[in-house]
């Protein structure tokens, strides 16, 4: 089969990415010519057809006036995508499409072309954009859902997309000249879902097609989990937001210091991050930068256990799935996927979102009692090995990509 494959980022920046190469690479294992398709990145391997790659977008770091139009008419509408993606379309023939994420950066714009020379199409939905137009149900420092059933107006009276009403106008125009003008989103023939809850959450606030579940996968043999520690450490590990819940649980590792706090990562949050330790006088909280490969698996592994102090609703975190893989139980938040992964005194502890308090006692209870933490450790792996291994994945994945191959 041959299987065109598409991200916006096609190197290890987020979980999405990384989902995107590694289930390309299963996929060439057994045997199926997989093409990579996105956006062109100083940072993307030296990928086959990179020459229609779409070109470069740095969406934080815009240059002047004209280049903030052009960007913005591109997350409506990009032609270069559509023409890119068509002129490789013909020369590749694929059997299918296969969609992660492409919004702004690439647009749906190609899904016109994939509907013109009748590809079928599957989506993995790696966040909440189809219902959402800021993809993480979370705004003003809380859960939202206003948004529900096509009421993408809400975007804009409240200011979701960074406190501007200018850009959060652009995301409301955006979903509906997708949805409602130019129906894009029904073109895709099934999206797939990591999660159980973001497949009922996305149904609940009225996304229409068929959605089929099939959490991540890992590649276990790149993972040798390590169940005792070096070190009296716990980890963070992922994007520095505010949704996160990152400012919560640093100020709850004031009242734990007995233990240090590595907070692997970068992002908008950590200025805010480091005012609240200075403030509080926190010394048991270090920021260890951005990290990656074996060096960010080998913090993992000298630590005892990591957190997911998340307060948005988490789809399928790969850092929970990691950290199992490497023998380390977490401690997670009570939210979203979570939970499908954190199972209560199996492969972790969960604790009520924004809760310091809960949070702080659920570290607290690890550290007074080690040998749990072994013996979830090894629930945990076990936990992955089990359910979430790469040929149940693969399997699961041929019967929906052979689904959709029958309504061609």
């Amino acid at each position: 089969m041959k299987i065109l494959h598409i991200n916006k980022f096609l190197f290890p920046k987020g979980g999405d990415a990384i989902s995107t190469i590694n289930q390309g690479r299963l996929l060439e294992s057994h045997g199926h010519e997989v093409i990579y398709w996105g956006m062109s990145h100083p940072q993307n391997p030296d990928y086959a057809y990179k020459e229609y790659f779409v070109s470069h977008r740095d969406y934080d770091n815009p240059n002047g006036v004209l280049q903030n139009l052009r960007m913005a008419r591109d997350i409506l509408y990009s032609f270069e995508a559509k023409s890119k993606i068509e002129r490789l379309v013909r020369k590749v023939e694929p059997d299918i499409a296969h969609l992660h994420n492409f919004t702004h950066q690439i647009s749906p714009s190609v899904l016109h072309v994939f509907k013109k020379y009748n590809i079928p199409v599957v989506m993995t939905m790696h966040d909440y954009k189809p219902v959402c137009p800021v993809y993480t149900l979370f705004a003003n420092g809380k859960l939202c859902e206003k948004c529900a059933h096509g009421k993408f107006y809400n975007c804009f009276l409240n200011k979701c997309s960074k406190n501007s009403y200018i850009k959060s106008l652009l995301n409301c125009f955006e979903m509906y000249l997708h949805h409602n003008i130019l129906r894009l989103y029904g073109l895709i023939n099934v999206y797939i879902s990591p999660s159980r809850f973001l497949m009922d959450k996305c149904t609940e606030m009225g996304l229409s097609g068929q959605i089929e579940y099939l959490p991540n996968t890992i590649n276990l043999a790149e993972y040798t989990p390590e169940y005792s520690w070096k070190e009296k450490d716990i980890v963070y590990y992922g994007r520095l937001s505010h949704e996160k819940g990152l400012r919560r649980f640093v100020r709850a590792m004031a009242s734990i210091p007995e233990i240090t706090l590595k907070i692997i990562g970068d992002g908008s949050d950590k200025a805010q991050l480091e005012r609240i330790i200075d403030e509080l006088n926190i010394k048991n909280v270090v920021f260890k930068g951005y990290m990656i490969g074996d060096e960010l698996k080998n913090e993992i592994r000298k630590s005892m256990f990591t957190v997911i102090p998340s307060e948005w609703y988490e789809n399928n975190p790969r850092s929970v799935i990691e950290s199992f893989a490497l023998g380390k139980p977490v401690v997670g938040a009570k939210i979203g996927g979570i939970p499908e992964l954190v199972k209560d005194d199996e492969t972790g502890l969960t604790f009520e979102a924004g809760n310091s308090g809960d949070l702080r006692a659920k570290i607290q209870y690890l550290v007074d009692n080690p040998d749990k933490i072994i013996s979830m450790g090894k629930n945990a792996r076990a936990f992955v090995e089990k359910g979430l291994n790469m040929e149940k994945h693969y399997v699961r994945l041929m019967e929906i990509y052979n689904m959709v191959l029958q309504t061609k």
